[in-house]
C-alpha cells in the first residue's frame, strides 16, 4: 500500500502536520468508518468519515464522527440550502476521484464546499481517510477545517 496519495500530497503542500496510519480494510463491513475506528483501536468520535452529499443538487463534502449520522436538514442549513441528500456511490467516486471506502476530503479532483461536524473540534487529533482504503491521516481538526476552508457546524442528528 502506497502511503503517498493525492490527499497526503495536498496536506504536505499546505504545510499541515499529519501522520499516516494503515489498517486492514474490510470491504464487507457494514459501516466503514466504524470498522476503521475498531481496526485502529480509536474511539469512533475521533475517526471521522467523509461523505459526499448534494445540497440543492450541488455536491458538498460532509465530515462527521464515524459513529454518527448526518441530519439532512442540518446539512442543508449549514450551506444555506433548502434540501440535502446523500450522493449515489458511483457519482461520489466519479466526482471525488477516490473509491468508496477510500474517499478523502483532501486532494479531490475538484475542490468542493466542505462542512465538518463541530463535535470533531473538541479533539486534539482526529483521523480522516487518507485517499485510499485502509489508509488514515491523523491531524488536528482545525488544520483539516483550514485546509478545506470548511464550515464548522452541527451536522449530526
Amino acid at each position: 500500500m502506497s502511503k503517498s496519495t493525492r490527499a497526503t500530497k495536498m496536506l504536505e503542500k499546505a504545510g499541515i502536520a499529519f501522520t499516516v496510519h494503515t489498517y486492514d480494510y474490510d470491504p464487507d463491513a457494514d459501516r466503514i468508518g466504524m470498522q476503521a475506528a475498531e481496526a485502529l483501536g480509536e474511539a469512533p468520535g475521533r475517526v471521522l468519515k467523509t461523505l459526499m452529499a448534494l445540497v440543492d443538487d450541488k455536491p458538498v463534502l460532509v465530515i462527521v464522527p464515524s459513529d454518527r449520522e448526518v441530519s439532512m436538514k442540518k446539512l442543508a442549513a449549514a450551506f444555506g440550502g433548502k434540501s440535502a441528500h446523500m450522493m449515489k456511490p458511483a457519482d461520489a467516486e466519479r466526482i471525488s476521484g477516490y473509491k468508496i471506502g477510500g474517499i478523502s476530503p483532501f486532494g479531490q479532483m475538484k475542490k468542493l464546499p466542505a462542512a465538518i461536524e463541530e463535535q470533531a473540534m473538541t479533539h486534539d487529533l482526529v483521523f480522516v481517510n487518507g485517499g485510499q482504503r485502509g489508509l488514515q491521516v491523523r491531524l488536528a481538526p482545525r488544520d483539516a477545517a483550514r485546509a478545506l476552508n470548511a464550515i464548522v457546524a452541527a451536522l449530526v442528528a
